[in-house]
């Protein structure tokens, strides 16, 4: 799939613009591919797409061919001069760097990409290269029905919360769209943004690669409950995004696809972007909400829920970036055509994101029911070290650690929780057999600690003990005791805290215990990479 036709005498070159990628020099080297080519009298034209979420590549170059587009990666300043010299202006597959037709590439073919599909392949910030990709398809079906259609079209889909919690998306949307305004009637859609869980990366990707996407996803949000006004909270660690956002934000409402009279509708949706505050605990959605408002962020308790009262008192949809850039393939396609991918109640595709100690890192968005061990093996190609893993957390700091016996375990809600692990966000952290399952109890016990909103005691007192006896057991002080009191504490912590932050927090180090007690019976430092 191509945004473009190839030209006889501009050659088009494809180079990212994603955060990933501008780390590893991609500005640098589009400007020095650009010299290059001028010194040696080629004319082409460099676009700066989004990644293809194939990281271990990056900066990966693309050059569009008659036959598709050829990629080289990963590429390096020094390796302009041989590239030029074995002609890969022409598609030519010799070089070392060349990994063929970037389509064929099995890290990618494999994939079933719904939310990614356009990822890499277009322009960020070019409409015209995502209308040519069926974009706001599904805001134009969804102009044409009524509120309850788009929501029961929704509902249709099984599509659950992608931020962690798998809440039913439909049902929530049905909660804010009966929900009564005490003002103004005024309602809200809010999108979390706050992308802070470890080894996560999808929606960044999402608002780097395909901006219109979540924004076409947040307009149709605001047409099924009857909400004209739109949030982005977005991570302010994400500077690049922000750039992207605001930048598609201005050319959807110059062009009509935001604002005021809606491709000549009559409707209405605004939406702006602001900045988080620089906190984990902001990516709980009431301690949101909060941060938006202008306060401190700290969670509410609940009853009531946001979908009643939400920002500024009114009924809010608060919905994750992935769970909202779903959107406009379930109202282009069709409900019924989402829910035809994953299995059980766990429908849809999930981006599931490879970080930690792996070899081949990068976005994998598959249908639900693949198994880890597929993921890690198959896609990851195995440790990045060589050495053999031993434990993979996933769905962020606040999920459990995962040893092998549990890697055959599908990728789904209903399967993870069974073994008492959860998705998350779909990030996956890899972990050699040289870790210390003591030492990443103990992270679990102090990212709590640094990172607690401070509102209830268990959240916040329980991590800061839970560091104190963690370490009393590595210094092997009384260790039956203090692995009792950690046993105790974490159920305190779960049963007594207000929001995950403080009830998740026991549940890496409990699974740390569970699986890993060899790391809890020596004094640390235990090394079992030692030969």
């Amino acid at each position: 799939m191509s945004s473009s036709v190839t030209n006889n005498t501009v050659t088009k070159i494809f180079i990212p613009r994603d955060t990933t990628a501008l780390a590893m020099g991609a500005d640098r080297l589009a400007r020095e591919i650009a010299a290059e080519a001028a010194k040696r009298g080629e004319t082409i034209e460099i676009i700066r797409n989004g990644s293809r979420g194939l990281f271990w590549l990056e900066p990966l170059v693309e050059v569009e061919t008659a036959g598709g587009r050829i990629a080289y990666g990963p590429v390096e300043s020094n390796d302009i001069d041989s590239l030029f010299d074995q002609a890969f202006l022409s598609g030519e597959t010799s070089h070392p760097l060349c990994q063929g037709l970037t389509e064929e590439i099995p890290y990618l073919k494999k994939q079933q990409r719904l939310t990614f599909a356009r990822a890499g392949i277009t322009d960020p910030v070019s409409l015209e290269d995502y209308q040519q990709l069926d974009g706001f398809n599904g805001l134009k079906k969804a102009l044409q029905m009524d509120s309850q259609s788009i929501v029961d079209e929704v509902k249709a889909s099984g599509l659950r919360g992608r931020g962690g919690a798998a809440f039913p998306t439909g049902i929530k949307w049905q909660t804010v769209l009966d929900a009564t305004p005490t003002r103004d009637n005024q309602k809200y859609i809010v999108c979390n943004a706050d992308e802070g869980d470890s080894g996560t990366f999808a929606d960044r990707m999402v608002m780097e690669a395909d901006p219109y996407m979540l924004i076409e996803g947040m307009t149709i949000a605001g047409l099924a409950v009857g909400a004209d006004q739109g949030y982005i909270y977005l991570r302010s660690e994400y500077p690049v995004a922000h750039q992207i956002l605001n930048e598609a934000i201005a050319k959807a409402e110059a062009a009509g696809f935001l604002g005021n009279n809606i491709l000549n509708s009559g409707k209405t949706f605004n939406l702006e972007v602001r900045l988080g505050a620089k906190a984990y605990i902001c990516g709980e959605e009431t301690s949101l909400l909060e941060s938006l408002e202008g306060k401190r962020g700290m969670v509410r308790a609940k009853p009531p829920l946001p979908a009643i009262v939400g920002l500024f008192g009114q009924p809010t949809i608060v919905n994750n970036v992935l769970s909202l850039a779903a959107i406009p393939y379930i109202l282009s396609r069709g409900g019924q055509a989402y829910a035809d991918f994953g299995m059980g109640r766990s429908l849809g595709t999930l981006p599931f994101q490879l970080a930690g100690n792996i070899k081949r890192g990068g976005l994998i968005e598959l249908a639900f029911g693949v198994t880890l061990r597929e993921l890690l093996e198959e896609y990851g190609g195995g440790t990045f070290s060589g050495r053999p893993m031993r434990a993979v957390q996933v769905g962020g700091p606040l999920c459990a650690y995962l040893p092998e016996s549990q890697w055959d375990t599908p990728m789904d809600y209903e399967s993870f929780q069974a073994v008492g692990a959860a998705l998350g966000h779909g990030g996956i952290v890899v972990f050699d057999d040289t870790v210390d399952m003591s030492e990443q109890a103990r992270f679990s016990m102090e990212f709590c600690v640094a990172e607690s909103c401070g509102k209830c005691t268990p959240c916040r007192i329980g991590s800061t003990r839970g560091v104190e006896v963690i370490d009393r057991i590595r210094n092997d002080e009384n260790r039956a005791a203090n692995m009792e009191l950690l046993s105790d504490l974490c159920e305190t912590m779960i049963d007594g805290s207000l929001c995950a932050m403080g009830g998740m927090t026991p549940f890496p180090v409990q699974s740390a215990v569970k699986h890993f007690p060899e790391d809890f019976n020596q004094p640390a430092p235990y090394n079992h990479g030692e030969a």
